[in-house]
């Protein structure tokens, strides 16, 4: 089978090496995602084991499509009976345009018309939209003249690991947290601290890297568990070989703190939530106070950059300090800093050794990284 994962902007390489890793085929790195070939099996995998990619698509067809009426027979000559059953509920989400079909919201709604319809013909009744949480998600792209068809076997988006029903008021996406971790290179062999951890994602992503936990044990269900030739003890099977290779101990220590007592309630909360409680060291602490806990080892931290918080603190000096802290205190560390403010991260007053293009959504940021002699 053909598969994509979308990803977050400028992460399709490490992507690429993921899915290679968990035994992906044809691995292509695109524009916001990656192809690969693979196995029902392989497609299970992936969504259990992925720590970077929103969503796993299954690619089912791809037609030439300049119009409404191209994409509308284009969509009937797909059998949709074997993908959905009148009494499951579906939704159509839409990417991408072109000259005559330049609204998404327009198109989504043909494809789903052109579904039901067929439907309705063929069995006299029809499946009904639902937004939130469908049991068939189409996702249909529109590029020049072609219309390619996937089915969304994620539901949820994979980020959303499940494990942090808190977060705080800027929270890091998931699977931007362990994307960082990766470009950084850190090893579970190097004490992790994170000292402005808010609810504590750097450090939990990093501890289930370190514990080779699945982040797919956390949810609640993935969207390929409604399909029709859904196999349930293959994903049984898998979910259990997640659950033995699971580590008892971290090679070495990680930790959080924050100035914020009540977001560090939060973070030991999500520690719980999956099952590392006894494993993280969170403390509420201010940034003023920090000292390096060990003779060497990994720092990381997103500081506010005043896009979203912040405002009510002097960034300038917070930046300033976060500076004078890595140069007097920690010696012998390595530090990341991720930073979307340029004018700011130059109030660090170090030079950084590597400087690596990321985004936070849509703002571009850099992942910034000092050697502390």
């Amino acid at each position: 089978m053909n598969y994509f994962a979308t990803v977050a902007r400028g992460l399709e390489t490490l992507a690429a090496q993921e899915l290679e890793q968990l035994g992906a085929g044809s691995v292509e790195p695109g524009f916001c995602g990656v192809a690969f070939e693979g196995d029902r099996t392989l497609l299970y995998r992936v969504n259990i084991w992925a720590r970077l990619p929103f969503r796993i698509l299954v690619h089912i067809h791809e037609f030439p499509c300049l119009d409404a009426k191209d994409l509308y027979r284009g969509i009937q000559t797909i059998d949709w009976a074997n993908y959905l059953t009148p009494d499951m509920t579906l939704a159509v989400n839409t990417t991408g345009k072109n000259d005559h079909l330049n609204h998404t919201h327009f198109t989504s709604l043909r494809v789903k018309n052109a579904i039901v319809d067929q439907q309705q013909e063929n069995l006299g009744e029809r499946s009904n939209v639902e937004l939130h949480e469908p049991d068939v998600r189409v996702n249909v792209h529109i590029e020049r003249d072609f219309c390619t068809v996937k089915l969304d076997s994620s539901g949820n988006s994979l980020h959303r690991r499940g494990y942090r029903p808190a977060v705080g008021a800027a929270p890091l996406k998931e699977s931007l947290a362990a994307a960082l971790i990766q470009l950084s290179g850190w090893q579970p062999d190097q004490m992790f601290y994170d000292p402005l951890c808010g609810s504590g994602t750097l450090p939990l992503e990093a501890s289930l890297k370190a514990l080779n936990i699945a982040p797919g044990l956390f949810r609640e269900s993935f969207g390929f568990e409604n399909w029709l030739d859904f196999d349930l003890p293959l994903l049984e099977k898998l979910l259990q070989e997640a659950k033995d290779t699971q580590l008892d101990t971290l090679p070495a220590p990680i930790w959080g703190s924050d100035r914020d007592e009540n977001i560090i309630e939060q973070a030991i909360n999500n520690a719980q939530n999956c099952g590392v409680d006894n494993h993280v060291w969170f403390s509420q602490m201010e940034l003023a106070d920090v000292v390096a806990p060990a003779d060497s080892g990994v720092l990381f931290c997103n500081p506010p950059y005043g896009e979203r918080l912040g405002q009510d603190i002097d960034l300038g000096a917070f930046y300033k300090l976060l500076g004078d802290v890595l140069k007097q205190r920690f010696k012998g560390w390595t530090a990341f800093v991720l930073s979307g403010n340029k004018e700011l991260s130059q109030s660090i007053g170090l030079k950084s050794s590597k400087r690596i293009a990321v985004y936070n959504g849509t703002l571009p940021c850099q992942l910034m990284k000092y050697e502390l002699y």
